[in-house]
């Protein structure tokens, strides 16, 4: 079974930089897990790894998609799979950077690709999240509950994200969500190294890098994919973009906005540490306070080699 080594984690805690000591010390080769890296000219909202920064260590699916293309959990699977078979033919350690945990338990577990985590159809998911609002919890649980009555037995009313989650499935594939499998098939000989920090620590930091984004150009290249259309789009849906849309359109202040953008990384950072933690199993670390955990690391990936 091929080995493979993924660095974890929230955002803001290290990972480029450690993937990429890691990768010089193991003759390896990055490749990002991240789901929006993918595309071209998003460099500064997605914190992409500047040339510089890749020290000479040669990094794959970055740049991999325009702004106006899709790029799902099934497109992933099958381009890291191939470069990693790819990489280990030239004898070096496939290591996998980013934070998009279902990418990662898709490629880790063979995860069948179309349960409630897949990238559905936008349309799909606007037009029951507008049936929401318009006819209320109940209404949504009730229309779940007709076409798929084993599913909404085991979703709270109250649990509307994961209801639409479930009519989307149905509705895409025909087939209902109780019948969906995530049974787990290890397919690869994986170590999962996780990075992460005291909570208020992690989310200063956050806070600190939107500010140096900000800094470095960010409100530029959100403007340039807005006049593109690219909000349209599933690029234009990630944070550090899609906050923008009001301020571009003048109904929300700069201030307003940015401060939206913080606030939705924490949120997401949140949710990336939960799924972490329920999902994958993962040898965590703390290298901003312990720095000298860096040798724990090296030792674990020493007895795994």
């Amino acid at each position: 079974m091929e080995k493979i080594l993924i660095i974890a984690g929230p955002t803001a805690v290290g990972k480029t930089a450690l993937s990429i000591e890691l990768a010089k010390q193991y003759d390896g080769e990055i490749v990002s897990g991240d789901s929006m890296q993918v595309y071209r000219g998003l460099d500064i909202g997605t914190a992409k790894v500047t040339t510089e920064e890749q020290q000479g260590i040669s990094h794959h699916l970055i740049d991999v998609r325009n702004f106006d293309e899709r790029f799902s959990v099934a497109d992933f699977v099958q381009l890291s799979s191939a470069l990693i078979t790819d990489i280990h033919a030239r004898h070096k350690l496939p290591i996998i950077a980013g934070g998009t945990g279902f990418y990662l338990s898709a490629l880790v577990d063979g995860l069948t690709l179309g349960g409630d985590e897949y990238d559905q159809d936008e349309a799909i998911r606007v037009k029951w999240r507008n049936y929401l609002q318009d006819f209320g919890e109940q209404e949504l649980w009730n229309q779940l509950a007709a076409v798929d009555a084993p599913a909404a037995q085991k979703i709270p009313v109250s649990n509307s994200r994961r209801i639409i989650r479930a009519l989307e499935v149905y509705e895409r594939t025909g087939q209902r969500f109780s019948d969906q499998t995530q049974a787990k098939t290890p397919q690869y000989d994986a170590l999962i190294v996780g990075l992460t920090t005291e909570r208020s620590l992690l989310y200063e930091r956050i806070n600190q890098r939107v500010d140096l984004m900000i800094k470095a150009g960010l409100i530029d290249e959100a403007y340039e994919l807005y006049e593109r259309g690219g909000f349209e789009f599933q690029s234009g849906r990630g944070i550090g973009y899609k906050e923008f849309a009001g301020y571009f359109e003048g109904h929300q202040s700069l201030k307003e906005a940015v401060e939206k953008i913080k606030l939705d990384s924490r949120h997401y950072a949140k949710r990336q540490l939960t799924w972490f933690r329920n999902k994958m199993t993962v040898n965590w670390f703390d290298l901003i306070q312990n720095p000298e955990q860096k040798a724990d690391i090296e030792g674990l990936i020493a007895g795994w080699l």
